[in-house]
């Protein structure tokens, strides 16, 4: 006996239902097209994941159950087919897979492990489902699963059970990184112990700050890998199965870390830019490492053509950080413009002088400059219809090292979740690909230059101590005794979470980020603005 399965690595848009049926029904004729006998898709294909609280609308609900009655009928009948889609049965929600055969229903399934921790919050819209469900399919007997439903071995076991020797899962699995490494090393301990070969479909794509790394792969029943998609890129694979074991295919390699969290957030920056309808993206170029990298990401996601640069140098701004933007710019084929700011600023303190009279100057006057900045952009922005893109990391925004309404303005935030030793390391990677970033911007202390001769450990520790701190503290919940015990200075801890505590309302109206690490800010950690919770007292 021998079945073809096809593996739809796909990208959907969140709430266009129509495109997404579109989508379902060319990859589906392409796959018959490869000689597949059934073509598995993502979980909740029809909709896009994660589509969250358009799931209460009763409209939204009603219109994708309505796609189902289209694609039975406008799909190849050669092909089965195998998506997800929110199942409406009286007043509960599904989080369903239907497989769709010649225009008639094989079988439904409903997920019956619901994540409801980090990214994911699917008990506030589903019920969970209550039984395996196993179809027979070409000689074999098929069960289905969905994404959380396979880190459970309950519920591999019991899809045996019911009977079945091969099975499917579908899935919308977020990317951070190791993530690849981690879920198929649950996944084949679990095929082993089991015995049953497994196909396993992950989507692909950015959706606002998640990202969706596919890099499917099929199990056969000793938990080896016998075939793997590419990661960050569409792909419609077919795997052949004889007498109901996998034949061994290609598998496509798995990225390094760096190189994943880089190819992550060059795929977070083209999606959220072409799924929004933006005309190219643009930033403020500094001459700094964090424009550096943001500059590389927006080039390598978007081309050079779509990416504009700006340079506003001050009286503060030294020589050589304008030298290397103009460089970094015309290494990369970018547009740029120089727009001075001192200007605007000393128009601003004209504004102020009378109010501020008798006062000493203090961070006050640094965020006018940084605001001036943010007006700049910001207009352009609206002008060209590009997305201003923040280069905040993830250091300075734990710790608040920002300005609101300045260097934080903009539309979205590439390395938001990025702490700042990782910028280096990315910004090295990226070199080692062709060289667009000079070497003293790596080597050269880092400065917000809003002041003479300002370096960002003026008022932070140096970002070897302070990286791992935050990292403890921010990503891990460690107390600040804990994280003192583990070897670092109580002062230092004192300083660096003190920041973070205070900091909360500053992180609420930063733009959102590509979420690349463990525990992001957003989904990830839901902290209240005012509060009187501090990680160290006194």
């Amino acid at each position: 006996m021998t079945l073809k399965i096809a593996l739809a690595q796909t990208n959907f848009l969140v709430g266009d239902i129509a495109a997404n049926v579109q989508n379902i029904i060319q990859n589906a004729r392409q796959a018959q097209q490869l000689g597949a006998d059934l073509v598995v898709f993502p979980e909740l294909t029809v909709t896009g994941y994660p589509a969250e609280d358009l799931l209460l609308r009763q409209d939204f609900i009603i219109a994708a159950n309505d796609a189902l009655d289209q694609l039975a009928t406008l799909l190849p009948k050669a092909v089965a087919v195998v998506i997800g889609f929110p199942e409406r049965d009286g007043d509960r929600l599904y989080n369903s897979a239907v497989v769709l055969h010649q225009g008639k229903v094989l079988a439904v399934y409903r997920k019956r492990a619901l994540p409801n921790y980090g990214v994911f919050d699917e008990q506030r819209y589903f019920t969970a489902g209550g039984r395996p469900c196993v179809f027979a399919f070409k000689g074999a007997m098929i069960g289905l699963t969905i994404c959380e439903d396979v880190w459970h071995p309950g519920i591999i076991d019991a899809n045996k059970r019911e009977g079945a020797n091969l099975l499917l899962t579908l899935n919308a699995s977020p990317f951070n990184a190791g993530k690849s490494q981690q879920r198929e090393a649950v996944i084949c301990t679990q095929v082993r112990a089991a015995e049953i070969p497994l196909v396993y479909v992950n989507q692909i794509g950015g959706q606002d700050e998640l990202i969706f790394d596919g890099a499917s792969f099929v199990v056969d029943a000793h938990g080896e890998v016998v075939f793997r998609a590419e990661e960050f890129n569409e792909q419609l694979g077919v795997i052949e199965f004889e007498d109901l074991q996998p034949v061994k295919r290609t598998c496509a390699p798995l990225y390094t870390p760096v190189a994943s969290e880089y190819q992550a957030l060059v795929l977070g920056i083209r999606d959220y830019v072409r799924k929004n309808g933006f005309k190219g993206a643009l930033l403020g170029l500094s001459g700094g490492i964090d424009s550096a990298l943001v500059l590389a990401l927006g080039v390598d996601a978007l081309g050079a053509d779509k990416v504009e640069a700006v340079l506003m140098p001050s009286r503060y701004t030294q020589a050589m950080s304008i030298e290397d933007a103009i460089w970094e710019a015309d290494a990369l084929g970018v547009k740029h413009h120089t727009i001075p700011i001192d200007s605007a600023v000393a128009a601003f303190n004209g504004l102020l002088a009378d109010l501020f009279a008798g006062t000493k100057q203090d961070t006050t006057e640094e965020n006018i400059q940084a605001r001036c900045r943010g007006v700049i952009l910001m207009a352009i922005s609206n002008k060209q219809g590009k997305l201003l893109l923040t280069t905040g990391n993830k250091s300075e925004m734990s710790v608040g090292y920002a300005t609101l309404y300045g260097d934080m303005a903009g539309g979205f935030a590439p390395i938001k979740d990025v702490p700042k030793l990782l910028v280096y390391r990315l910004a090295r990677y990226r070199n080692a690909l062709s060289f667009v970033i000079p070497e003293r911007v790596l080597t050269r202390p880092p400065s917000a230059e809003l002041a003479p001769d300002q370096v960002d450990q003026d008022s932070l520790p140096p970002y070897e101590v302070l990286d791992p701190i935050l990292e403890r503290y921010v990503e891990l919940d460690q107390s600040a005794e804990e994280i003192i015990a583990a070897g670092y200075r109580r002062e230092d801890v004192a300083r660096a979470i003190g920041l973070v505590d205070r900091n909360e309302y500053k992180r609420r109206q930063s733009p959102p980020c590509i979420r690349i690490t463990e525990r992001a800010f957003g989904r990830d950690r839901r902290y209240p603005i005012t509060s009187g919770y501090r990680g160290l007292k006194g």
